[in-house]
């Protein structure tokens, strides 16, 4: 479903609903604790049903800053175990936001004793929901039934896609594939190729098979579609979806195999305007201040740890790619020892680097040593959010090997962006080509809500490590 330009799972609203009503049950059960209610019970003595609904919202955002609406979480991937923990630490990250804003906020009326006890009720509630919804979230029944039009090149992205997760986690049952007329090559699983036989018109087919969606994925359209057919099908309630925006819905990336320039000049996206680019500076500025404030203790902390392992400076400069091609220095906490690039040749990290120092470790692992790029966001060279700023060699290089590389740079570069969230951290052109893809999604559908969720996301990121080296 798309939700303010941005493709978010049917399943995940769903789910996320459901789990709220759960949590709002749990908190109506417990609240006639509420200290001070004497007499009979009556719904007239409850608190406002606001602060309920308040309580709601924050255990769900705490849940989605712990990954438990990513799609492995969902079909739980890590086990029963790493569930009960990611819930258990979202009720105390909950209870220690509540804390905060009943602080700054008195008026609210729930007392302290009274949440802890709601949570609980809420975490054992959530516990046995997500133990129950599992099963349908993975439950092929429950599932639209997709099938490709096209076995060829092009086709094989969905092939690719398909195994990147277990078949029970995907949002689709996947049929097969469907050769148009004319085809005499075959690029995708032969045991996947669903034969059409003589006389047979597509919408007979899909019929045949209980389709509900119908991707087109013909890379030579001319003479090869079945304008005629697919019209039929369309007609008849079976979706009909082009292949380079079902990549695009699934993977929530653009991808470069499936992309033409005239989908780039006459689709919808990659807007940019006076309003949202002073929304987003405004962003910017609120968000990077705050996290100035709460991180100034653990940036202190880090500088002395630096100081105290290894001989050298604190911070580390180095020069960076920014918005319209423009070099910028970026500033972060030094992880590498002082001369580890002592040849002067720019060079990425790699997987056990022995330049990296004890302490770097951590605070790569953590992303702390990214916290001083909050000055360049203040500066106004960075945003928050958005593209990966890269060394001005590497860009150069990239440039020239990657089609359409050089739009990344059309938005500032960001602190943390959807393709550092969505993918590992990138050593190579083959990595650099992956996140590109993420990063058109960005640029094409860049929002407010965008930028919230990669904040979210960033969140499970850092408390798990994800991607870093």
């Amino acid at each position: 479903m798309r939700f303010f330009g941005h493709y978010i799972p049917r399943k995940v609203l769903l789910l996320a609903g459901f789990e709220g009503v759960l949590v709002f049950l749990g908190l109506t059960a417990i609240l006639p604790l509420q200290a001070g209610l004497v007499g009979p019970y009556g719904l007239e003595q409850l608190p406002l049903q606001l602060e309920m609904v308040v309580v709601a919202l924050a255990v769900l955002l705490s849940m989605a800053s712990l990954g438990l609406y990513d799609t492995g979480q969902m079909a739980m991937r890590d086990g029963q175990l790493m569930l009960g923990v990611r819930l258990l630490l979202a009720m105390v990250a909950t209870g220690v936001g509540m804390w905060v804003l009943l602080a700054l906020m008195p008026a609210l009326a729930i007392e302290p004793s009274v949440l802890v006890l709601g949570l609980v009720v809420a975490f054992f509630l959530l516990l046995m929901g997500r133990l129950l919804s599992s099963r349908v979230v993975t439950a092929n029944k429950l599932k639209p039934r997709v099938l490709v039009l096209g076995v060829g090149s092009r086709a094989t992205a969905v092939t690719e896609l398909q195994g990147e997760r277990g078949r029970e986690e995907l949002p689709y049952v996947m049929v097969g594939y469907v050769a148009p007329p004319g085809t005499d090559h075959v690029d995708v699983p032969a045991d996947e190729v669903i034969e059409q036989e003589q006389g047979t018109c597509l919408l007979e087919l899909c019929r045949r098979h209980g389709i509900n969606e119908l991707v087109v994925g013909v890379r030579d359209r001319r003479g090869q579609l079945p304008v005629r057919d697919l019209l039929e099908c369309k007609l008849h309630e079976i979706s009909v979806i082009d292949l380079t925006r079902f990549l695009e819905r699934e993977r929530r990336q653009v991808r470069l195999d499936s992309l033409n320039t005239s989908s780039l000049i006459f689709g919808e996206g990659f807007r940019q305007d006076g309003v949202r680019v002073t929304v987003k500076r405004a962003f910017d500025l609120m968000v990077s201040l705050a996290l100035l404030l709460v991180t100034l203790p653990i940036m202190l902390i880090t500088a002395l740890a630096i100081k105290l392992e290894s001989p050298g400076s604190v911070f580390f400069g180095q020069e960076r790619v920014g918005i319209g091609n423009k070099p910028y220095r970026l500033f972060k906490f030094r992880s590498m020892r002082e001369d580890a690039e002592q040849d002067g040749v720019p060079q990425w990290a790699q997987q056990g680097d022995d330049r990296i120092t004890r302490v770097g470790a951590v605070i790569r692992k953590l992303r702390i040593d990214e916290l001083p790029q909050i000055l360049n966001v203040l500066k106004g060279e960075m945003s928050f959010v958005g593209p990966r700023p890269e060394r001005p060699l590497f860009v150069e290089r990239l440039g020239g090997e990657i089609p359409l590389y050089r739009f990344r740079h059309t938005v500032a570069p960001g602190i943390t962006g959807w393709a550092q969230v969505c993918y590992p951290y990138g050593a190579s052109i083959q990595d650099a080509r992956e996140k590109l893809q993420y990063d058109l999604y960005y640029l094409k559908n860049h929002t407010l809500f965008l930028d919230l969720v990669i904040l979210i996301r960033t969140v499970a990121v850092v408390l798990f490590g994800q991607g870093a080296r």
